[in-house]
């Protein structure tokens, strides 16, 4: 009776430190990104290969991505800028429980993979800019 408590608490044990990479479970490791432009209808890429033919768009992509964007419209100024990423709320309290559950595992995997992050800014909301002599239309 003794060994069956005994082998039921190891096989607790052993479920805990497999779920233990809370923000990797509850969050993944992928996030969508949005993008909105005024006016909609351009074209996006990123440096880390994704893309979209007509804004309003949403991209998934790794959460631990940092990467630059070029939004193209015709009659319009191209425009870039960067994306990164930050430790969110969510990802950081999905941290705090592998603390609180001793989950060294799951605190190592979610460090690592991304699961903790968030990409920033997102959404990302640009208003192009007319180029000089472009006829005005929206």
């Amino acid at each position: 009776m003794k060994l069956n408590k005994i082998a039921l608490a190891l096989a607790g044990v052993a479920a805990m430190l497999a779920v233990s990479g809370c923000a990797t479970i509850t969050r993944g490791t992928n996030d969508v990104f949005v993008v909105e432009t005024f006016p909609v209808g351009a074209s996006v890429k990123t440096s880390n290969g994704y893309f979209c033919d007509s804004t309003p768009c949403s991209l998934k992509m790794p959460r631990k991505s940092e990467f630059t964007v070029t939004i193209t419209k015709a009659g319009y100024k191209t425009w870039t800028g960067n994306v990164t990423n930050k430790v969110s709320g969510a990802g950081g309290a999905g941290m705090a429980g592998n603390v609180l559950v001793g989950g060294i595992i799951g605190a190592a995997v979610d460090g690592s993979n991304g699961s903790m992050l968030d990409l920033v800014p997102n959404p990302l909301v640009v208003t192009l800019e007319k180029e000089d002599g472009a006829e005005k239309k929206d």
